[in-house]
């Protein structure tokens, strides 16, 4: 019995492999195959990760699986491995981890309802007003409906009386163990999420009643004409968009005319891609004028391209392991570069997996390859619709496919022999993900690479200091790209004291003067600007002069930031908004002011100033629907466009020709941030957004707004001096214990008040030192971010130089307290620390 035992993942946070029993008559499912599972009083997804993990124990008291979703592995093995590493070392488990690398619609779950019973309508019959009848009231169409819309519901009419009274499930409960109502759990999902559409097409028999004369109305020799004309046949929804009734085709299928049948349509992620493509990543030799050759196999690289492709050429597909750092200045074309590669690799029957950090970058990174390799290329990441990605997923796991190019999650993409592992701006903070599992995306190619025995490329003008220390050490090789294709110059960068701009025209300056005049030149001889804030909104916060108070969100501790446009002040981390208030509403003073600002602000300001010019707006608010950001990028990379404003969604990675100034406002905004990696973040910033300006024939240039003109972040960002940073950066970090010095896990733990947050951590703290171990356990103390979405946060930091260490320390602390385990969340090798 023992071999009809397996180990199950399920999308359940906190929660290890669970063993369950393979029913006769099901086969014993192989690993990556999709199970459905009982567990507790719901059915689950799981996806079968190996045999049971004891081979001599008693499978007595096992659940058996209820059903097997495929005939067939829908995860391939390979990909199943890296999930479960990931699990591991970023402490989530194994399902989260597993269910980071399904495609979209994979999982079938049960979905609780209720239902009213014939005593629950005598019950409601009697007039009583308490919450048993209010739920009642709700199920009296008779009608079974979703328990966690009831929820809804009654939370929003009760408010928190609903918690005061027990809460609605446990209400439920007892209605149905009173018999007022039924409680079910019909399975919600399908093992299958294809689209299918009905395909008619004409008979012989059809042609010949065409030809012959037979007796047709109007309408059934147009459809015979019309499907006569595409011996492929037709989908029913483009006969009908044809003036075709599908009761034509139903009455000429009757007659043996035509013949229906249904069949399997990919949704096509390139029709919705929104963007024509005219701005590419990185550069490539050419005119500089926007209009540059599709390089091909036949290109002249540069010398220092051609180096790099000869050191790296040979490991590309070969099946061996190895990590190089692409250290290319911005412009240098590392783009041509991966394709080169990509070609390498494809030409030994193995495939390429390109990461970029901004689903906005994609489709042009995507748009590159395809032309290079044609429809063989496929694109993931969470801005296409779930069908879209649904599809892609299965191109890729069927092997039609030899490049995929995609966000973060496609480092989990199902290729099956994959021989090299691109990631573009490998230093960009959107590669780690900030919720469970915790996954950096980069480091997960890196050993996506290490078990498949393929090359790793991470590309960077602007390394993150663990790739450049690894360099150092030996551990991945570095190549240098030191020049701009066509030996163009680096932009020329000033650097403007603001509080010399302050002094001379007052604290509410945004644009200092030249900056002002360096952009009214631009707009007079028809050239463009990119303007960088990486604030969002009008205003900072909005305060009171009379108390001293700002507008705060009620879930988090932040000030709310001011939107003009939509006359609302919104926190950026909850989503909680609300209108401008005429009155303080702390001491009900008349006198609100706006302090700081943000993109809106800086967007009003440049079409105030110059009222003809064309500007537009790239952050958050701007590009919510899907699609919105590829437009806007596409319009300003054809000219459509003067001054593009933006956050840091404009520093990365495009390449506008026509764009000869960069300007950066309020360059220090992340200096102050209580987060050790801010002097990097700035520095990367600068240079990458910096690297934007003069990527043409024209020369660029960059002027930097800052408080702050001598830190060294700044100062170097300014001169795109990497290695003069990374030794002044390793000195602060290695006086202060930091990574890359020592590895770092973060423990915060949430509760419903500040005190029970600080207690538990305080308690989570002693455990883990009690442990013992080379690692120093800092805290409990409030998290800089002290509460979040109506949570009290508090932080315990473990520091040390072995990882698995420091995790397994904080999992066996919370190993019985499985109430703390699911309020805790642990972040190995955290990249924000708020």
């Amino acid at each position: 019995m023992a071999d009809r035992v397996v180990s199950v993942a399920v999308p359940v946070p906190a929660l290890g492999a669970l063993s369950y029993l393979v029913p006769e008559p099901l086969a014993t499912p192989a690993v990556g195959t999709r199970v459905l599972v009982p567990l507790g009083s719901r059915v689950l997804t799981g996806c079968v990760i190996g045999p049971g993990p004891d081979p001599d124990a008693d499978p007595a008291g096992l659940k058996p699986l209820i059903d097997l979703l495929d005939t067939t592995p829908l995860l391939p093995a390979d990909v199943v491995r890296l999930a479960l590493w990931v699990g591991e070392y970023y402490a989530s488990g194994p399902g989260p981890a597993v269910a980071a690398a399904m495609p979209p619609k994979a999982w079938v779950v049960s979905e609780r309802h209720a239902q009213i019973t014939a005593a629950g309508r005598t019950a409601l019959s009697e007039p009583r007003d308490d919450a048993r009848s209010q739920v009642l009231a709700l199920l009296v169409d008779g009608v079974a409906h979703p328990v966690a819309r009831l929820a809804r519901t009654v939370a929003a009419g009760q408010g928190t009386q609903a918690k005061k009274q027990g809460g609605l499930y446990a209400r439920l409960t007892a209605m149905a163990r009173d018999g007022l109502i039924t409680l079910s759990q019909p399975l919600k999902g399908s093992a299958s999420a294809f689209r299918s559409v009905v395909v008619a097409r004409t008979t012989v028999h059809g042609l010949e009643m065409l030809e012959g004369g037979a007796t047709l109305g109007a309408r059934q020799v147009d459809a015979l004409r019309v499907l006569a004309g595409s011996p492929s046949g037709l989908a029913l929804t483009a006969l009908v968009r044809q003036g075709i009734s599908r009761d034509t085709v139903r009455r000429l299928a009757a007659r043996g005319a035509v013949t229906t049948t249904r069949e399997v349509v990919e949704r096509d992620p390139w029709s919705t891609s929104g963007q024509t493509l005219t701005h590419l990543a990185d550069n490539t030799p050419g005119r500089g004028d926007g209009t540059d050759p599709e390089p091909g196999p036949g290109l002249v690289l540069t010398p220092e391209q051609q180096r790099a492709v000869d050191s790296l050429g040979p490991d590309a597909g070969s099946g061996r392991f190895s990590v190089a750092l692409l250290h290319g200045v911005t412009g240098s074309g590392k783009t041509e570069i991966y394709l080169t590669l990509a070609r390498d690799t494809v030409a030994r029957d193995r495939q390429a997996l390109i990461l970029v950090p901004e689903i906005a970058l994609t489709p042009a990174v995507a748009t590159r390859f395809r032309r290079a390799f044609g429809d063989r290329v496929a694109v993931q990441h969470s801005g296409l619709s779930e069908g879209a990605r649904h599809d892609q997923w299965h191109r890729i796991r069927r092997g039609d496919v030899d490049v995929v190019v995609g966000t973060r999650s496609a480092v989990f993409a199902p290729l099956p022999s994959v021989g090299l592992i691109v990631v573009d701006e490998e230093h960009d903070a959107s590669y780690k993900q900030e919720e469970t599992p915790r996954y950096h995306g980069r480091d997960v190619a890196v050993m996506r690479a290490k078990q498949a025995g393929a090359l790793a490329v991470l590309g960077s003008a602007t390394p993150a200091l663990e790739t450049y220390r690894h360099t150092d050490a030996g551990r991945y090789r570095r190549i240098v790209l030191s020049e701009r294709v066509l030996r163009r110059p680096l932009p020329s960068v000033r650097i403007i004291d603001m509080r010399e701009e302050f002094a001379t025209h007052g604290p509410d300056v945004v644009l200092s003067a030249p900056l002002t005049e360096a952009l009214d030149d631009r707009l007079t001889r028809g050239e463009q600007a990119v303007v960088l804030l990486n604030r969002r909104g009008f205003a900072a916060s909005v305060f009171c002069r009379q108390c001293a108070r700002s507008l705060e969100c009620p879930n988090c501790s932040v000030s709310l930031t001011f939107h003009r446009r939509a006359n609302r002040a919104r926190c950026h981390y909850c989503g909680y908004s609300r209108t401008r208030p005429e009155r303080c509403p702390v001491c009900s003073g008349a006198y609100l002011e706006q302090v700081g600002f943000g993109t809106e602000r800086v967007e009003a300001e440049i079409t105030e100033r110059w009222p003809h010019a064309r500007v537009a707006r790239l952050d958050r608010d701007t590009v919510r629907r899907q699609g919105a950001a590829a437009r806007v990028l596409d319009r300003f990379g054809a000219g459509g466009m003067d001054v593009l404003v933006g956050t840091q969604m404009v520093a990365k990675g495009h390449d506008f020709p026509r764009v000869t100034l960069v300007g950066v406002i309020s360059a220090d905004v992340g200096l102050g941030l209580a987060d050790f990696r801010a002097g990097e973040r700035t520095f990367q910033l600068l240079t990458q957004v910096a690297g934007r300006a003069g990527r043409g024939t024209l020369p660029g240039e960059a002027i930097v707004q800052t408080l702050y003109p001598n830190h060294y972040s700044i100062r170097h960002a300014c001169r795109q001096a990497y290695e003069p940073f990374f030794a002044d950066e390793m000195e602060y970090r290695t006086a202060m214990h930091y990574p890359p010095e020592v590895a770092l896990v973060s423990a915060v733990v949430r509760a419903s008040s500040f005190n029970q947050a600080m207690q538990e951590a305080a308690e989570l703290a002693t455990a883990a030192r009690a442990r013992g171990g080379r690692f120093t356990v800092l805290g409990p103390a409030s998290a800089p971010l002290g509460r979040l979405r109506g949570q009290y946060r508090a932080q315990v930091l473990l520091k040390g130089p072995q990882r698995g260490e420091m995790r397994r320390a904080l999992l066996a602390a919370l190993e019985d307290r499985s109430d703390l385990k699911r309020r805790v969340i642990i972040d190995v090798d955290p990249l924000s620390m708020l």
